[in-house]
């Protein structure tokens, strides 16, 4: 969030109709993502109008103003956070007032990020959650075909909206990289099953891959509203995982409030990288905002698995405040 193009979507100054086109235009542009055709698409203009209204921003100082007052909060738990969690980095979004546009806003932080660290012959290595979509979404569409994508976790057989091959090849896509599937569900029926499936050659080989990437993608899951929970589980599942000291899970795996895995059998039958094998990746990047999740992301940081967090403002004061 220190990127001085960053613009901020509540502006304090009084807005006039052609103040009200530039700063949509600086959003659209800066946040959004979009190319300066898009957006003159979007507003029915030309592309020459649109750059001389990007000049324009930047000379009046719309795009400077958020930088200089609304974001400067981000940036200070940017780096309270790395400092109080050993993190390489942070970064940090205003919370939308809508919360249903928050994986939205966690998703444009994450994708911009990732714009700048995958490089060409990377293996980026993907989790499963929703706000993952929003980050793929937000990201630049490449052609790099050096690259891979590939899962750390089994899917579901039947799932009704979102799926982890759902998010692999939507980062793939949006990469244009090659696609690598684990073929296995998330969860086996007992650890024998989840042995032979580890076992088998394909699923081995891409764990191996996964487990060796250059940058991995994650979500952690609260007991509440993750995919995890609401697809995977039963009630009785969620009711013994916390009177086992589960506070969610990283990569299908859960874990207590201080970052390790709990005692339960579905722990032993997950089909997926240990949050643990994720030492070996050369960049972690958990995705993950809100208060509500902010328990099972602090487990996450203090277990050590994470190198970068992309979260919004009001998560990251509960991270700073309610955990010092």
């Amino acid at each position: 969030m220190t990127n001085e193009s960053q613009v901020s979507a509540e502006p304090t100054w009084p807005v006039d109709p052609n103040l009200q086109t530039e700063t949509r235009v600086a959003w659209y542009y800066y946040v959004g993502n979009l190319t300066q055709q898009q957006i003159a698409d979007r507003l029915g203009t030309s592309r020459v109008r649109i750059n001389r209204l990007l000049a324009a921003c930047r000379e009046s100082g719309v795009v400077q103003v958020s930088i200089n007052s609304n974001l400067s909060n981000c940036v200070a738990l940017e780096q309270t956070l790395a400092e109080r969690y050993g993190l390489r980095g942070a970064v940090v979004v205003p919370t939308p007032e809508d919360e249903q546009r928050l994986r939205e806003a966690i998703g444009v932080g994450a994708g911009n990020y990732l714009n700048e660290v995958i490089a060409p012959g990377n293996t980026v290595a993907l989790g499963w959650g929703r706000t993952l979509v929003n980050t793929w979404r937000a990201m630049r569409a490449r052609t790099d075909h050096a690259l891979s994508v590939v899962s750390m976790l089994g899917g579901l057989a039947h799932c009704p909206r979102l799926n982890t091959f759902e998010i692999t090849y939507g980062f793939a896509e949006r990469l244009g990289a090659e696609c690598h599937y684990l073929a296995a569900p998330i969860y086996a029926s007992s650890r024998e099953e989840r042995d032979l499936f580890l076992a088998h050659e394909t699923t081995r080989y891409t764990l191996d891959k996964a487990r060796g990437a250059d940058v991995a993608v994650l979500t952690a899951g609260d007991l509440d509203e993750s995919l995890v929970v609401k697809y995977a589980l039963t009630e009785k599942n969620v009711g013994t995982l916390k009177d086992a000291g589960a506070v969610g899970d990283v990569l299908g795996h859960f874990i207590d409030a201080d970052g390790n895995l709990v005692d339960h059998e579905l722990n032993k039958r997950t089909v997926a990288l240990k949050p643990d094998d994720l030492a070996a990746a050369g960049n972690v990047v958990l995705v993950a905002g809100g208060t509500s999740k902010a328990t099972v992301t602090r487990a996450a940081l203090v277990g050590g698995y994470i190198d970068v967090l992309v979260t919004d403002e009001a998560g990251a004061e509960k991270l700073t405040q309610d955990y010092a």
